[in-house]
């Protein structure tokens, strides 16, 4: 087969340059390392071998140490074992590194065009451009970073992916030997388990080194290209932030750490304008800006040094003296150093004194909690009685006075009333200190009816805020696919009702509503969970044009296709005419954060590309992305045979026992990877309706099984070919945008799923029919895909990244059967408690090295 330019620069630029570069490895400071490089070709070819003739791991292993005289002991061997997952997980830093390093030369991953192709058009185009700049004045990208535990890196190895990616730019062979060195000594796993105020400062490291350079660059391009005064598009691109205000099923997360993570947002923001201010200070030294100069210099060191108890905003003072710098260097000075300025104009055009929007999450259950301690506390107070918050839907919903009060609450109110309570009064005070940008959101997950946000709105009310300044959006986040069929019925009676209206009406009747892939793939499986989200979204768009409102949908997706990750740009390049795509929100999290966002090339090149694909969706939309009623038709009976296949899965006797017994899931609980519990109701047995999501995905995806990627799509397709509608379905391949991004994303899963590792499994006495049952899935998902696609091989469309993710696979490959084989001793009790302990050691550092590696994976 000819290999195309790009799998030609592939294999020289990162396949090739990772092999001599692992030559560095033996040089690095580990005990024996020399040793164990020399060791791991060879015990990486017999995992190889050993999955290929579906050996179980414990067979693998032994038959290993049973080559070499010097590893009889169990403590020689368990060593050797930690050894080689030190080497591995380095190796896959130094991947990373020449991947990333490569980007430029590699040039797209995705097959779409840029931006920079449409500037192009714009140029021989005025009707063109005029739409381009129109819809830049009202459309914006938001990027939330979440603190999901998918991203293992500590600040310092995210520090050192760094540097390394520049010298392997720079072919500086002498700093890479040295880096890999630092690297070597550098832990990279945490003793303590994070707190949610560790967790953002790890992902404030992307904020202080990448957002801040590159939005401000991107806003530049756009400036020179289209002509546009930074003015009009100042809010193009947005940040947000979870972690210290995501509390949802995390008790750790309470008020004292949302103030923490609120002021050291804005400390850092600070520090990150006093550097530039520093060289803006060093290049002006002309007469006429001496006085402005003294005032940024005094307000920019005292908020970052200095910061005070209740800060306030300072967006307009330091914009004023930078812009009066501006016109006396235009007037007097040739524009001498302009540039400076209007960057750091720019930036504090998009950052203000917040730098990024904290979100507050809470699940609606705990907000009624809330609603039924006031009530009963104070009775005659709220205006409501306990019998009222018992009533049906209606009648709640119009039992909600809407009356103001400051309604104090007690130490011996439940901890989570406390804090629901205590951080609504705190907003008042973030807004203060950046503006009602700093914090303006309150996500309600488990959203199930309008009374939840009537409700929440409400408690604002009873704890002193006022309905004429109430700043705060009430964003209800729909996630499972019962909550998603019921999305429009609420949304409606929230359109309805009088005080949200007005409401409403005074946050400029925009309406912010999360729709969230995670639950909804853990309820009803890969194709009925994109189906639903896409029919709640043309549902939601209808209703919201019915009532004029500004719909903005703010996507939970993860890095993963099973959690809504994926080919992202063309995600939203194919929304369709019914769908409202004014403004593209979504999460990021883990290795999405960092193999998209990681370095200053990939975070530019994908923030471009969203850019690009909000543009595209609405000025150059493509009518074949609108689907026809039959269409819909199609694809909502496809969903339905792909849903009845999953709850037979779902629903099987052995599916959490399976997934307790084989996978590292009790494993993810213990390690030291997040501030959040594994499940909800983290005190009691184990049930599928509290594991979280991302602890569901990650424990597949260990398995290389990828169950919620790919199962019950091949028995949709099958039922589609016996129902005579093959002709329709590959039609929606060819032709929509959405129905080709859901194919491709799950053939990525399926390509990141290697079922020999488990086929030892099939004759399992007690998990070997259900372990057929779900091979025979993929089996048939991976023929019909094939057929569906006209290729030979999963991914044949993307070689490139086909190529990285099995490079991946195999640098993991030993990882795996190490971890599995941890896994099986404990599970089969011939190993000793300090011994026990030790595994489940190993079978951490496992979790860590394949979910870096796997950047998406979880």
């Amino acid at each position: 087969m000819k290999l195309s330019q790009k799998q030609v620069v592939f294999e020289n630029e990162v396949l090739t340059r990772f092999d001599l570069f692992k030559s560095l490895f033996l040089t690095l400071p580990f005990q024996r390392v020399k040793h164990t490089g020399t060791l791991l070709p060879f015990f990486a070819a017999h995992c190889e071998r050993g999955v290929e003739q579906h050996l179980a791991p414990e067979h693998i292993i032994d038959s290993f140490f049973g080559q070499y005289e010097q590893y009889v002991q169990e403590s020689d061997r368990v060593d050797l074992l930690f050894r080689i997952v030190q080497y591995i997980e380095r190796q896959v830093v130094l991947f990373d590194a020449i991947e990333d390093s490569s980007f430029q030369a590699l040039g797209k991953t995705d097959e779409t065009a840029g931006l920079d192709s449409l500037f192009k058009l714009a140029q021989t185009d005025p009707k063109l451009k005029s739409r381009i700049v129109e819809k830049l004045k009202d459309f914006s990208v938001r990027l939330v970073l979440t603190a999901h535990p998918t991203q293992f890196y500590p600040g310092p190895v995210l520090g050192i992916i760094n540097d390394l990616i520049e010298a392997i730019k720079n072919n500086d062979i002498p700093n890479i030997n040295l880096l890999l060195q630092q690297l070597g000594k550098t832990p990279f796993i945490k003793k303590q388990k994070p707190t949610p105020v560790d967790e953002a400062i790890s992902l404030a490291w992307y904020l202080e080194n990448v957002f801040y350079k590159v939005t401000s660059s991107i806003h530049s391009k756009i400036d020179s290209e289209l002509e546009l005064p930074s003015d009009d598009v100042k809010q193009l691109i947005e940040l947000g932030f979870w972690p210290g205000g995501d509390r949802d099923g995390n008790p750790n997360v309470t008020v004292e750490s949302t103030k923490k993570v609120a002021t050291m947002l804005r400390t850092i923001l600070f520090r990150c304008y006093y550097r530039d201010f520093r060289v803006v200070k060093r290049r002006i030294t002309f007469r006429g800006v001496e006085q402005y100069l003294e005032n940024l210099q005094e307000l920019l060191y005292n908020n970052s040094f200095n910061p005070v108890e209740n800060p306030v905003d300072e967006t307009s003072k330091i914009l004023e003296n930078l812009n009066n710098i501006k016109d006396v260097l235009y007037k007097y000075h040739n524009g001498l150093f302009v540039n400076l300025v209007e960057d750091l104009i720019r930036k504090v055009n998009t950052f203000g004194c917040y730098f990024t929007t904290l979100d507050i999450r809470q699940d609606s259950s705990i907000l009624r909690k809330t609603v039924s301690y006031l009530v009963e506390t104070f009775d005659g107070k709220t205006g409501l009685k306990q019998s009222d918050l018992d009533l049906d839907e209606e009648a709640k919903q119009k039992a909600f006075k809407f009356n103001e009060e400051q309604l104090d609450f007690s130490t011996e109110a439940d901890a989570l009333v406390q804090d629901t309570l205590g951080v609504i009064r705190l907003l008042k005070d973030i807004q203060a200190s950046g503006s009602e940008r700093a914090a303006q959101r309150f996500i309600i997950s488990n959203c199930q009816q309008a009374s939840d946000i009537l409700g929440l709105m409400q408690l604002f009310l009873w704890q002193g805020w006022k309905k004429e300044s109430l700043t705060i959006d009430f964003v209800p986040l729909f996630e499972t696919v019962d909550d998603l069929s019921r999305a429009r019925s609420v949304m409606q009676a929230l359109y309805t009702n009088k005080a949200y209206a007005t409401h409403l009406k005074k946050r400029g009747n925009m309406q912010t509503i999360m729709l969230g892939f995670s639950d909804s793939t853990k309820d009803g499986g890969y194709l009925m969970a994109n189906w639903s989200i896409y029919k709640a979204k043309i549902e939601l768009t209808a209703l919201a044009r019915e009532y004029d409102v500004d719909l903005v949908f703010f996507d939970g997706r993860g890095g993963p296709p099973a959690r809504g990750g994926g080919k992202t740009q063309r995600f939203y390049a194919a929304m369709g005419g019914e769908i409202e795509n004014k403004h593209i929100q979504l999460t990021i999290q883990g290795q999405t954060i960092s193999s998209q966002y990681g370095s200053l090339d990939t975070a530019q090149y994908n923030i471009e590309q969203l850019l690009h694909a909000g543009l595209i969706s609405e000025i150059k939309q493509n009518s074949s992305d609108t689907l026809t009623e039959k269409q819909k038709s199609v694809i909502d009976d496809m969903a339905a045979e792909s849903h009845r296949k999953f709850m037979t899965l779902r629903n099987h006797p052995q599916f959490l026992k399976y997934l307790e017994k084989l996978s590292p899931l009790k494993a993810l609980s213990s390690i030291n990877i997040s501030s959040r519990p594994v499940k909800r109701n983290s005190d009691k047995e184990l049930r599928l309706q509290d594991l979280r999501a991302i602890s569901f995905v990650t424990s597949w995806s260990q398995l290389k099984q990828n169950i919620p990627g790919f199962f019950g799509v091949g028995s949709a397709l099958q039922w589609a070919e016996e129902n005579n509608l093959w002709s329709y379905v590959r039609n929606l391949y060819q032709t929509s945008g959405f129905f080709n991004t859901l194919v491709d994303n799950c053939m990525m899963s399926m390509t990141k799923s290697n079922f020999d590792i488990t086929a030892y499994m099939k004759d399992d006495k007690e998990f070997g029919d259900f372990w057929k049952m779900l091979h025979d899935e993929y089996e048939k998902t991976k023929a019909y895909l094939l057929k569906l696609s006209n290729a030979n091989v999963l991914m044949e469309n993307y070689p490139v990244e086909r190529a990285s993710i099995l490079e991946r696979e195999k640098i993991v490959l030993p990882l795996l059967i190490i971890q599995h084989y941890a896994i099986r001793a404990i599970d089969n009790n011939r190993l000793s408690e300090e011994q026990q302990e030790i595994y489940r050691k190993i079978i951490g550092r496992t979790i860590y090295g394949v979910v870096n590696a796997g950047r998406n994976l979880a």
